[in-house]
């Protein structure tokens, strides 16, 4: 059976913590959710300046919260995504002044001109699986792969926090990966009562990086799967895919992000091989790889991933995201 959760505009949340759920969830039980753009789809053509036709800080909504039955602090919430597709023929992107990465912001000001408000309106071509890309200011097009993914997914933070949904940090939120894909499993540390899962910001495809702050942003239609995994902690949020494991760290400077990814795959490889923490470092160091998330929000999130076939056989979760993926496909 799967529910099916199509939220109207006033039903949408802000934070990650301080929403009453709107629904509960059952470990294995598949979710269809319709998911907003980032400008709550108010942004449908290059003259809506989201300065003009948003308003802050209504913006980057996610459907939820979700409250997963069984979850309780110190378990690990799994979440697999069996599918995430556009839910209209068009898509956005666009350029704030003082935000992104090739600007100023509030953080690093300067005294010149930030750079203009401009909006890119794409269009989405499911059969053909294409984005189309124009330019502003001259006649070149091309189409892009359309590659959906969501920007922004997490759990409610501990100790009665309430987070913007703009900020990734430890209980998931922006962290704009691509790797956030249809066919993997994400995993999440659940710091209160029914973990109060929620997720939005669906991006039709992204640069690693999202470099002007914005990705080719859209409404979604997504299914998930949930498990908990009781009794283990996930102290950042985790990914993974079939070939793949991958942590990820959000903070300030860039590098704190690195370093957080990366130490959290170290610990992680370790328990999973067995491997002395500097074997472990040794192994990650000459394997693996660092994609970006993004480097433009209020925290930087970066990914450190491993392919599986460098650990062996290796069972992350106890095979939670194999038992995913059959309920998916099932």
């Amino acid at each position: 059976m799967i529910i099916d959760y199509r939220p109207e505009p006033t039903e949408l949340a802000y934070t990650f913590g301080g929403v009453a759920p709107v629904l509960s969830l059952r470990p294995g039980q598949l979710l269809r959710v319709r998911t907003e753009d980032c400008f709550g789809g108010r942004v449908r053509s290059v003259e809506d300046l989201p300065s003009q036709v948003c308003e802050f800080p209504y913006l980057n909504p996610v459907s939820g919260p979700f409250y997963v039955e069984t979850a309780e602090p110190g378990d690990t919430l799994a979440v697999h995504f069996a599918a995430i597709e556009p839910a209209r023929d068009w898509a956005v992107s666009t350029t704030f002044p003082h935000f992104g990465a090739l600007t100023t912001t509030h953080t690093t000001a300067m005294l010149h001109e930030p750079l203009e408000e401009l909006v890119w309106r794409y269009e989405v071509d499911r059969e053909r699986r294409t984005v189309r890309y124009r330019a502003l200011r001259s006649e070149f097009t091309v189409d892009l792969p359309l590659e959906p993914m969501h920007g922004t997914v997490g759990v409610a933070p501990a100790a009665f926090e309430a987070r913007m949904t703009i900020t990734p940090d430890a209980h998931g939120g922006n962290m704009d990966t691509p790797e956030l894909r249809a066919g993997v499993t994400a995993y999440f540390g659940v710091n209160v009562p029914g973990a109060l899962l929620a997720l939005g910001d669906g991006h039709c495809r992204q640069g690693h990086g999202e470099v002007c702050g914005t990705a080719v942003e859209a409404a979604m239609d997504t299914v998930i799967a949930v498990e908990v995994i009781k009794g283990v902690s996930t102290p950042w949020p985790r990914i993974e895919d079939d070939r793949s494991i991958m942590s990820t760290g959000s903070a300030r400077p860039l590098e704190d992000a690195y370093r957080i990814s990366q130490h959290d795959l170290v610990g992680w490889v370790g328990e999973l091989t067995g491997l002395h923490p500097m074997d472990a470092y040794q192994l990650v160091s000459q394997a693996g790889q660092a994609p970006v998330g993004n480097v433009c929000d209020s925290n930087y999130t970066m990914v450190a991933k491993l392919a599986k076939q460098h650990l062996g056989e290796v069972s992350p979760y106890g095979g939670a995201h194999r038992r995913l993926r059959a309920v998916a496909a099932a």
